[in-house]
């Protein structure tokens, strides 16, 4: 039981529903749906025909969500999912590569309350948008069914969860095995007293929505139309976890052309140090960190600009934000770098991509006037803006890896 304030327990054990073939889950597998670029949607589809994207991205003639739910129907009917006959919770671990170095992440698919955020229980980082979610919701009501669980993290202060997860990676074999996007995926069903016991470390305290800001809105809402879908699914991550990792989402100032004195005009904000071209931007980006303010702005002709937070600079635009957002990298290099970049392109619009190489070669080969790159938020940093009640801009994390799709699900019909 969660010792916050709330009827029901925050985290508990489910009936999963899941692929009958556990074998070949790396054939079956995808990332979230709000990751998957046309490319690759086809790329999965074509992989198998029942890969999980011919749900959470479906297509058809008419109404792609009615598509969803008589595909649903037809894979439960021959057996392609099936429905477990108890409750349980599953420990999951991804192993990744990253910058050179070899992680294993490891957390907890549970169900989780869908509830309001003023109960307190949940907390966000980031804004949402009516879009996103009238989509997910679209899908939600005619398949009934949460086929990806969310990313959340639990402070775990006195380590209960994270010791408990061990156990359970320890102690058996996995229960199924698969890969997405490279990265490994093992799965331990765990059932009976030890799911309720992981379930209540999980939920105590509160959980911080990392990753699904749209998709536990969705489930909310979809609760106060169905009161019985009174939960979603969750990945609950220790924050202290060493595989935890967040990256930062650059920004791409893409437009018809660039003013020439653009560097004067960021000049006002921003203490400049122009770098060599063949400067390594991100080893640029770490020197910025002992000072915990700054970017690099990446221009073209190959010019990479090292940019400091001026000390004696008017606060501007950011006096409207929370403490807690007004100090991070992210809320500063928007409010001023970005918004000079743009107001000094012609036809401006911004972009972002979690990847630096993708941003400098897009400046390098014309397709965009201009690049920020910006260190990652601190998780803690994260956290701190969830507890203060803030948001922080569009955009601002990209935790690494992403949840896989369709490893397990919850049907609101079955549980």
């Amino acid at each position: 039981m969660s010792d916050l304030p709330g009827g029901d327990p925050l985290v508990a054990p489910f009936l999963g529903e899941h692929y009958a073939t556990l074998d070949r889950l790396v054939e079956l597998l995808a990332p979230p749906y709000d990751v998957i670029a046309e490319p690759e949607r086809a790329a999965l589809a074509r992989r198998h025909p029942n890969n999980i994207v011919h749900l959470i991205l479906p297509e058809g003639d008419g109404d792609p969500y009615h598509a969803a739910a008589q595909r649903l129907e037809r894979w439960r009917r021959d057996g392609v999912l099936v429905t477990e006959p108890s409750p349980a919770v599953y420990v999951v671990q991804q192993e990744f590569t990253i910058d050179g170095r070899g992680r294993v992440r490891t957390g907890l698919i549970a169900a989780v309350a869908a509830e309001p955020f003023e109960a307190g229980r949940i907390k966000p980082h980031e804004r949402t948008h009516a879009g996103p979610k009238q989509d997910r919701l679209a899908l939600l009501r005619s398949t009934r069914t949460m086929f990806e669980a969310l990313l959340m993290l639990s402070r775990d202060p006195g380590g209960e969860l994270a010791e408990r997860l061990a156990q359970a990676t320890e102690e058996a074999a996995p229960w199924a095995t698969g890969s997405v996007r490279d990265v490994a995926v093992r799965a331990w069903r765990v059932a009976g007293p030890r799911a309720a016991e992981l379930a209540a470390a999980a939920g105590r305290g509160a959980l911080y929505i990392a990753d699904g800001h749209h998709r536990f809105e969705t489930a909310a809402a979809f609760r106060r139309e169905v009161p019985a879908a009174a939960r979603t699914l969750a990945l609950v991550v220790p924050v202290r976890d060493p595989g935890l990792v967040v990256s930062p989402t650059h920004r791409i100032v893409r437009g018809r052309s660039l003013a020439d004195d653009v560097a004067a005009q960021l000049q006002a904000q921003c203490v400049i140090r122009p770098l060599s071209h063949d400067t390594d931007p991100q080893a640029a980006l770490a020197s910025l960190t002992p000072a915990g303010r700054g970017c690099v702005a990446v221009l073209p002709g190959s010019r990479l600009m090292a940019l400091a937070r001026r000390p004696d600079a008017s606060p501007g635009p950011l006096v409207s934000f929370d403490p807690a957002v007004r100090g991070l990298d992210v809320t500063w290099a928007d409010a001023y770098v970005v918004a000079a970049l743009r107001n000094a392109t012609d036809g401006a619009d911004v972009g972002y991509s979690a990847d630096a190489a993708e941003v400098i070669a897009e400046v390098r080969f014309g397709r965009a006037q201009a690049g920020v790159l910006l260190n990652p938020p601190a998780v803690e940093d994260v956290l701190a803006v969830a507890d203060a009640g803030g948001f922080m801009p569009q955009k601002s994390t990209y935790f690494l890896p992403k949840v896989p799709s369709g490893l397990v699900m919850l049907s609101y019909d079955r549980a």
